[in-house]
């Protein structure tokens, strides 16, 4: 990933870092490896996304038909 940074604007430039790092998910992951989850939750918690994903998925097809 790169950066570049114009006419020395080092505060956009770290904005910009910042939101391409969010888009990509990196400050989510950090949150979740701050602390151990046992099997059993990550299981748990992988099946919550995936059915949170499904549920978002068919809300936006419910959307188009009408």
């Amino acid at each position: 990933m790169k950066i570049r940074v114009f006419n020395n604007d080092i505060e956009k430039a770290m904005k910009d870092l910042k939101r391409k790092l969010s888009k990509e998910g990196f400050f989510a992951e950090l949150k979740e490896r701050k602390f151990y989850d046992k099997p059993s939750v990550k299981r748990k918690k992988k099946a919550l996304k995936a059915a949170k994903r499904r549920n978002k998925k068919s809300r936006g097809k419910a959307r188009r038909r009408n």
